[in-house]
């Protein structure tokens, strides 16, 4: 694969303007990058043109045309194939020699299958997931876990120094998005357990706010409790970081790797059946932080 050698900043295509990729897009504009945009709702890729003067494509293919690097933020496996072998997809438009990177929570077989494809039309792709939310990304302190070549995750390295404090190469490609899998699992299992304590604590009379700094200031007090600390104390004002019906889609792709490789996900399977029972109750569009809601009996 020939390679593309430049003294300037690549050009850059962000795929998928949702709240991540819109926080990552307005990021690379800070950090001097020529920004290529496409969402399939285009009134989001207006919205992120109009703050940052990048151009908005027609299609993903027409996007992919002009970048060195294809970044992609989507949904599900589902839109993310869509959008990467669609008849107007990334395949159909991408220049031989750049570099997609995917950093979609989806299943490890999506990425092999997309990546072949983009193989096909001479370029490179690898799985780049994120641990973090749109604060994270504003602060430029994502974790990144990178699958695939080497060689390519060395030429996006400088990319992901506007989002990112560190990028992990976690092995072959398809492992970005297992480790992200994976790192899920943990997430969402601690916001099932802090939710249930938190409850617990209430309804046994103590008080939400003593009870949740005996939380963060003990030995379970991890990143996540302080990180979530107003969404837990304030439901009713909590921003949206993660919603209840992605926890869902990541249980349940967690639940399903789990299945194939042969890895018990007991807890990962009843906090599946708790969120999609908290969804049941109307707060699918909440914040994860929810689950305490729905645990105290509260609807959405």
């Amino acid at each position: 694969m020939s390679l593309i050698v430049s003294e300037q900043k690549p050009t850059v295509a962000v795929i998928g303007l949702g709240r991540m990729g819109s926080a990552m897009a307005r990021r690379f504009h800070g950090a001097g990058y020529d920004l290529t945009l496409w969402n399939r709702d285009q009134s989001k890729a207006g919205s992120i043109a109009s703050e940052t003067g990048s151009k908005v494509s027609l299609s993903a293919a027409e996007a992919a045309s002009g970048a060195d690097i294809v970044l992609t933020s989507l949904a599900d496996d589902s839109a993310l194939e869509d959008v990467y072998l669609g008849p107007d997809g990334i395949v159909a438009g991408i220049k031989p020699g750049s570099v997609a990177v995917d950093t979609s929570t989806v299943h490890p077989r999506t990425v092999i299958k997309i990546g072949e494809a983009v193989d096909g039309a001479g370029a490179g792709l690898i799985d780049c997931p994120v641990s973090g939310s749109v604060s994270t990304v504003e602060s430029g302190m994502l974790t990144v876990m990178a699958g695939g070549d080497p060689a390519l995750i060395s030429r996006v390295e400088p990319l992901f120094d506007a989002i990112a404090k560190s990028v992990i190469r976690v092995g072959g490609r398809g492992a970005g998005a297992a480790c992200k899998l994976a790192v899920n699992g943990l997430v969402h299992g601690l916001n099932v357990a802090l939710s249930e304590a938190l409850v617990l604590a209430e309804k046994a009379g103590v008080d939400r706010e003593k009870a949740y700094e005996v939380f963060s200031s003990g030995a379970g007090g991890a990143p996540f409790v302080e990180y979530k600390r107003n969404a837990y104390l304030h439901p009713e004002a909590a921003a949206v970081a993660f919603t209840l019906d992605l926890v869902a889609k990541d249980l349940d792709l967690i639940t399903r790797l789990g299945s194939e490789v042969g890895a018990p996900m007991d807890q990962a399977t009843t906090g599946l059946d708790i969120v999609n029972r908290a969804i049941e109750s109307g707060l699918a569009d909440r914040d994860l932080s929810a689950i305490a809601v729905f645990l105290r009996g509260e609807k959405g």
